[in-house]
């Protein structure tokens, strides 16, 4: 089934103008949902829109945007108001700073979309815009859903990619932490040496297509179980071991790991973090 494009617009890089398409480049439905049923019969629970004031439910027609500026005191904020505050971003993603693809830290990046031109005519400029950009992110800003995003735009395959990103202002510092405080400002060169060795046993090229989410998988496995009739038995969860020693724990996943080189991660999993999956497969 052909993607389909869920805004379109301008791409625009100092005078040039590229009519384009915007697709998620995320599926949503790929991850399991659930529904509220009432318990007794199984009935699929209903969202009701209750206004407390005047004891009724309020249909969609009644509903409007209000805004709480005080405890329990609103202003109301009609269409026509938001229309009077439309920016140039509106149908326009405007790059107006370039920088290396690189450059931006992860953590201000939110959610990514596929651009692609709109009609024959733009895929010429389109095209060379997308190889002069190569190694480069152009940084701008749209408006999508109600809001302007901060945008990154950078070439992927034969197409670009855009991540929403956040402002600096919804970036929390780290130094808030106060589980950070106090770590230890000198450690030993002999554990970290032997960190390394073991970190290095699983260095290679990664495969994400090998990974896949054991979480949803459990839970589909139960799901069929379940329509089928069949019951699933919950295994024990192995905690995992204490580290009572850092250096013996290091010694002992770099001796687990050699037989087998990079083909075994599992011991150090299991010293890391416990099993994701508290499910089962029968």
């Amino acid at each position: 089934m052909a993607a389909r494009p869920t805004w379109k617009g301008y791409l625009k890089i100092s005078l040039v103008n590229i009519p384009i398409k915007v697709f998620p480049a995320t599926d949503a439905g790929a991850t399991l949902g659930f529904n509220q049923l009432h318990a007794e019969c199984q009935t699929r629970i209903q969202q009701k829109r209750w206004c407390p004031k005047c004891e009724r439910e309020v249909p969609n027609t009644e509903l409007v945007k209000g805004y709480e500026f005080e405890k329990g005191r609103f202003v109301v904020i009609e269409d026509e108001d938001i229309e009077k505050v439309r920016v140039d971003s509106t149908r326009v993603i405007n790059l107006e700073k370039f920088t290396d693809d690189a450059a931006i830290d992860p953590i201000y990046l939110e959610r990514p979309y596929y651009l692609a031109p709109d009609g024959d005519v733009a895929k010429e400029a389109f095209a060379v815009m997308r190889a002069a950009m190569k190694g480069k992110a152009g940084i701008g800003k749209v408006a999508l859903y109600g809001r302007e995003y901060l945008v990154k735009v950078q070439p992927r395959e034969q197409g670009l990619v855009m991540y929403t990103m956040r402002h600096a202002n919804e970036i929390r510092r780290m130094d808030a932490i106060d589980e950070l405080e106090g770590l230890p400002e000198k450690i030993k060169p002999a554990e970290v040496k032997l960190a390394e060795q073991v970190i290095g046993t699983f260095e290679g090229d990664i495969d994400f297509e090998s990974y896949r989410d054991e979480y949803q998988d459990g839970l589909r496995e139960i799901i069929d179980a379940k329509i089928e009739g069949r019951e699933i038995v919950m295994p024990e969860v192995e905690a995992p071991p204490k580290v009572v020693n850092l250096m013996d724990a290091l010694r002992k996943s770099l001796d687990s790991i050699r037989p087998t080189k990079k083909k075994a991660p599992a011991p150090v999993e299991r010293m890391a973090a416990p099993k994701k999956r508290a499910g089962a497969r029968g």
